[in-house]
């Protein structure tokens, strides 16, 4: 074992992290904004890989081409889903929080399974993008060109992430977040801001998914796995913070790789788990979390 291969396994760790921490973002937004756990969330990463993959097969288009166009599917995809399903849940008088996870989870099973029933439940993947075969040479280091790119773009999507919390639809974001009664006193619609905020959550997911699809395979039980790590890494940040689910993902996608190199692959999570433990132990509101 050379310390090329373990800085090659690190850093692959970190490009996946960063892919876990925009999942998690998207969770977190949701999560912070009104206090709904989206347990519908990986399936939306799984729409998202399977729209990449249809419009790819029917079109040919690349997924880096696609990007912009399933983003803004999935945003619309997110505010139907709060204007048809969680608006509802919220307006329950009796047992809210059991109506919601019923409903978010109840949304989960119908979307694998219509995923079944459309696409079957083979494996996909797409061998013939842009980025796909590629590599980049650093030294002794050898990294997939897909991987790269993946979280160089999740960065990005960080970064416009961080700029709309400092514009004026993100101080009403944080307004919202910290009393949903009293902002309507001052002219902010509570019922907008909840629907673009599972807008902007979905279409962050959706990011994640079509970087994703470019190396990552394709099934209607792929954003299972994802979902829980994002569960994990909400947590693990802290409920509602962005730069906690991006310090939580990068961790937790470094020591999964660290984990899987040292000790056995199917003991990868085993890593993610024992770190989240630790951490709770001696922060339990998570890294940034103020909840």
């Amino acid at each position: 074992m050379t310390p090329g291969l373990i800085a090659q396994v690190a850093i692959g760790g970190l490009l996946l992290g960063l892919i876990y921490a925009l999942v998690a973002a998207g969770l977190s937004l949701i999560f912070g904004l009104m206090d709904v756990v989206n347990f519908a969330h990986g399936q939306l990463l799984m729409l998202a890989m399977y729209a990449v993959f249809e419009i790819h097969q029917a079109f040919g288009l690349d997924p880096l081409v696609q990007l912009p166009l399933v983003a803004a599917l999935l945003f619309l995809i997110g505010v139907a889903i709060y204007r048809g399903l969680i608006s509802r849940a919220l307006g329950v008088r009796f047992n809210t929080g059991m109506v919601q996870v019923f409903v978010t989870f109840g949304l989960s099973i119908f979307l694998v399974g219509a995923a079944q029933l459309a696409f079957g439940s083979d494996f996909r993947s797409i061998t013939d993008g842009v980025l796909y075969g590629r590599t980049v040479s650093m030294g002794a280091i050898v990294l997939p060109l897909s991987q790269l790119a993946a979280g160089l773009v999740c960065l990005v999507a960080f970064a416009a992430l961080m700029l709309i919390s400092r514009t004026e639809f993100g101080r009403a974001l944080e307004a919202t977040r910290e009393d949903r009664d009293a902002v309507a006193l001052i002219g902010i619609d509570r019922d907008r801001i909840f629907s673009l905020g599972w807008g902007i959550g979905a279409a962050a997911v959706g990011i994640a998914g079509v970087m994703l699809a470019t190396f990552y395979y394709i099934s209607p039980t792929v954003g299972d796995n994802f979902a829980l790590i994002a569960y994990v890494t909400v947590a693990l940040g802290g409920f509602g913070s962005l730069i906690g689910a991006l310090v939580a993902g990068l961790l937790i996608g470094l020591v999964e790789a660290m984990t899987a190199l040292f000790f056995d692959p199917a003991l990868k999570q085993v890593g993610i788990f024992a770190i989240y433990v630790l951490v709770l132990m001696v922060r339990p509101r998570g890294l940034f979390g103020r909840l």
